[in-house]
């Protein structure tokens, strides 16, 4: 490698959701010099500003092209697995859906140990990167970097979705972000100027001007370089040779819950027996990188439109032109539409004692890939189980950085977790057969009516399932022998290391995954530079059973 490497105070291994925070919080002190370093290239595609641009994100567009191992609890059905490769992360390529989960989610982080957590202490840094367009109380903030709006292109189907859950049972929520979360209602968007507010536009673009501020993007980081058992930098390939990028103060990890295990293990530090089965010389033995690997699994339920009720048709000549004129000259039209802009949350079942189903109503079809398409038009109403029992893994090939991860999400290895998804997704075919919307649908077009005992539904969920994009947990922050960072997200054993993103999380929080990422970033950027935390949230939820809020 040489003697001439460049030197960091701050080296952040991934420009994600959580990194681009890191970056712009960190640079704000003009006397640490901190260096990003994304594996994707620059987010200049106008799909990556166009809100309905999400309709081409999930089928590769600046996406690492992963899979997963076949799962046997799903007849060994092999699932499209998008992990973004762009600077941004998830946040350039999802579908704007801006929601935190449930209080209780974090609460039960800081019962576990990781003191400092807890939902009323995590709550300030989410509203710190908020700036919510419509909310101003004790949930949200109107002056973060990270635009929150109100959904611009809802169709009026949207408005029948909405009556529709309410008739099944399910009480209209205007805020999922607020005192409560369960009920159905519109999403708050990850949007500003009705276009995409990724963390990349948000946090990063707007501070890359700072001389302290280095961006090495189309840069694969091979592993990260130990000495003494600390961190002092991480090894790159450049022009086919490897080059030592120094830091003086910590290597920061932000490459996602699939790519920061992956890199940990690339770099020596892992479980000592996986890592000597490929090849990979044992650095530091940590029994925990790579498990735990969590992840919200989508089953859905498609409508067919007796008319033109959705935006189906949209990305075909000439509509495609007009709806891009019609954006771009009057900022309005289908572009603006985000397509999953209307949702709910809900109880699997009248013994889940907090809500544990969620709901996004897609206003088309065939959106994500893997989904068919319907050739009348129609829409989609995904539901996921929120609180998956099953946990997997993350593991390597190989010692190559070029082979893929091997990624087992381990879907309902926990019999739990199937019965509770099943029982979600015959809510949603009992939403879509509601009074509200059989003005707009002509009829149920998947599962179908051939789909009728509990096992037809089991076939058919095992054929169309798909990841919901929200894969966590492997680097779990908290204690004892599987845990990988501890509440300060500094990695067990090692000096100047810490893992700041999705990873971390002990257990998943009960909905969209982005927020979340984002608020570990703000977190994470206050105990780096060694401030004190925000000051705790005053205030009540209301996240009790059913009852609680009928």
């Amino acid at each position: 490698m040489g003697d001439h490497s460049q030197e960091f105070d701050y080296i952040i291994v991934g420009a994600g959701s959580s990194g681009c925070v890191l970056a712009s919080r960190l640079s704000e002190d003009a006397d640490a010099s901190v260096l990003v370093v994304e594996a994707g290239g620059q987010d200049k595609s106008f799909l990556f500003r166009w809100p309905a641009g999400f309709a081409k994100m999930t089928k590769g567009i600046a996406s690492w092209g992963w899979s997963t191992v076949p799962q046997k609890h799903l007849n060994d059905r092999v699932l499209w697995y998008t992990q973004a490769k762009v600077l941004g992360g998830g946040s350039t390529i999802n579908a704007q859906v801006y929601t935190r989960g449930n209080g209780k989610d974090y609460d039960a982080w800081a019962e576990d140990g990781c003191a400092g957590w807890s939902y009323r202490e995590i709550l300030p840094y989410f509203k710190r990167a908020e700036g919510n367009e419509r909310f101003h109380d004790d949930y949200h903030g109107t002056d973060g970097p990270l635009g929150v709006s109100a959904p611009r292109g809802a169709l009026p189907i949207c408005d029948a979705f909405i009556r529709a859950a309410q008739q099944y049972g399910i009480p209209y929520n205007p805020d999922f972000n607020g005192k409560q979360q369960a009920g159905t209602g519109y999403y708050q968007l990850t949007q500003r100027d009705l276009k995409r507010s990724s963390a990349a536009s948000a946090f990063l673009h707007p501070t890359l001007t700072r001389p302290n501020l280095t961006l090495r993007s189309n840069q694969q980081v091979r592993r990260i370089v130990l000495e003494k058992g600390r961190a002092i930098g991480i090894e790159v390939e450049n022009g086919g040779q490897a080059e030592l990028l120094r830091a003086r103060r910590e290597v920061l990890i932000t490459s996602g819950a699939i790519g920061s295990p992956r890199l940990l293990l690339l770099s020596g530090i892992g479980p000592a027996d996986h890592l000597n089965s490929v090849g990979v010389e044992v650095q530091h033995d940590l029994p925990g990188v790579g498990q735990n690997l969590h992840d919200h699994l989508d089953l859905c339920a498609l409508g067919e439109c007796s008319g033109r009720y959705s935006y189906d048709g949209m990305d075909k000549f000439p509509r495609s032109a007009i709806a891009a004129l019609q954006y771009y000259f009057f900022r309005s039209g289908p572009v603006t539409s985000s397509l999953f802009e209307t949702g709910a949350f809900w109880y699997s079942s009248d013994a889940a004692p907090l809500p544990d189903t969620q709901f996004h109503f897609g206003q088309g079809s065939g959106i994500e890939k893997g989904i068919v398409t319907i050739d009348k038009g129609g829409v989609t109403l995904n539901s996921a189980f929120m609180r998956p029992r099953s946990r997997g893994s993350v593991t390597l090939a190989s010692a190559d950085p070029n082979d893929a991860p091997l990624i087992d999400p381990n879907y309902w290895a926990d019999p739990h977790d199937k019965e509770a998804s099943l029982d979600g997704l015959e809510i949603a075919r009992e939403i879509l057969s509601q009074a509200a919307l059989e003005p707009y649908l002509a009829r149920e077009a998947l599962p179908g009516p051939d789909v009728k005992t509990r096992e037809d539904l089991f076939d058919y969920a095992c054929r169309l399932a798909k990841t919901q994009h929200h894969p966590v947990g492997t680097c779990r922050m908290g204690h004892g022998e599987d845990a990988v960072v501890d509440p300060e997200l500094k990695v067990h054993g090692l000096k100047g290391l810490r893992v700041c993103d999705s990873a971390i999380m002990p257990t998943i929080n009960s909905s969209n995954t982005n927020a979340p990422t984002i608020m570990i970033g703000e977190k994470a950027s206050d105990m780096i530079r060694g401030l004190d935390p925000l000051p705790a949230a005053v205030l009540e939820r209301n996240d009790g059973p059913r009852r609680d809020i009928a």
